[in-house]
């Protein structure tokens, strides 16, 4: 009976020992099915490890499985509802495009520890893509004030000074941002502000800039071919034009803007092959009757007047 009472003990110790191990083989492995696989051994022999079902949680997500992430992180939530947990939840909801959950979650888990500067950036950044720009500022105002050189909050909080029109202070953040960080995405941010506010010039000098860095930015290309246009540089108009195109043989905007470039150049033929090439993109097997059949372009979204007056001068010149 005493070898038999002392066995019954000895295996609670057993198992825990055989947990341990799994759970080590589990963190070590980089296959995340194995690492799930191992990890649901463990929960089926404890059901309450929150470890177990917190790194199962994190291979779920990682694996793109976020709804059973989310399963996994609700579950350790009823238990012990901590700040990490709702992060990742948030995260989680955020990647399906859950914004009001990733925000309460993310309001969450800054409440809970408000020094987890992490999910109060996140919590900023959900708030810019839901469209509360005072709130977002607020947050990146704390987080800055946490982390003075972090480069991508001032961006960001640039981008909701701009919604908010704001001009004079996203201004001074997206420059901000370049002192902190010289890099192509700063100074492409700070181009496309330029040229949504008309400061071509300025617009086309942080473009510039970008691509000597990076000769492959197709996007570059194309603004700055329009800021050629523009400003009436329309052989530099045409190069960038014709670079942009080379990158992406259906953009019928770069087609478009190759068609005003050349007949603001009075060569008719090429503007008029690349307003052929454009419609053909934009409406193929039927005839374009209207400039709002344009409507989902580049030119009739954001130069709509410029866009009318060279189509029809175009139109006139068949």
């Amino acid at each position: 009976m005493k070898k038999l009472l002392a066995l019954l003990l000895l295996l609670p110790l057993l198992n825990f020992a055989q947990v341990k191990k799994l759970y080590r083989q589990a963190l070590r492995t980089s296959n995340l099915e194995e690492r799930i696989s191992i990890l649901n051994e463990i929960i089926k022999q404890d059901p309450k490890n929150l470890d177990a079902i917190f790194q199962r949680g994190i291979a779920k997500n990682d694996l793109g499985n976020y709804r059973g992430a989310i399963v996994d992180y609700s579950r350790i939530i009823v238990e012990n509802p901590e700040a990490d947990t709702f992060f990742n939840r948030g995260n989680a909801k955020y990647s399906l495009q859950d914004l009001p959950g990733a925000k309460q979650d993310y309001a969450k888990a800054y409440m809970l520890d408000n020094n987890f500067i992490d999910a109060l950036y996140s919590l900023a950044c959900v708030k810019l893509d839901l469209g509360e720009f005072e709130s977002a500022i607020t947050d990146f105002n704390t987080v800055l004030k946490n982390a003075p050189n972090f480069a991508r909050a001032y961006i960001l909080r640039a981008h909701a000074y701009k919604a908010i029109k704001k001009l004079d202070n996203a201004l001074d953040d997206y420059s901000t941002a370049i002192v902190l960080e010289p890099s192509i995405d700063t100074y492409y941010n700070r181009a496309l502000f330029f040229m949504a506010i008309n400061y071509f010039k300025e617009a086309k000098r942080d473009f510039s800039i970008v691509l000597r860095a990076d000769r492959n930015n197709a996007y570059s290309y194309f603004y700055r071919g329009a800021i050629n246009l523009f400003l009436g540089e329309f052989e530099d108009s045409v190069a960038d034009f014709s670079k942009a195109q080379q990158f992406d043989a259906t953009d019928f905007d770069t087609y478009l803007g190759l068609a005003m470039a050349y007949n603001k150049l009075n060569n008719t033929q090429l503007s008029q092959v690349n307003f052929k090439k454009a419609n053909n993109i934009i409406s193929p097997n039927e005839i374009i009757n209207s400039i709002d059949d344009y409507e989902n372009t580049y030119w009739h979204q954001h130069y709509y007047y410029f866009f009318n007056n060279n189509i029809n001068d175009i139109i006139k010149k068949r």
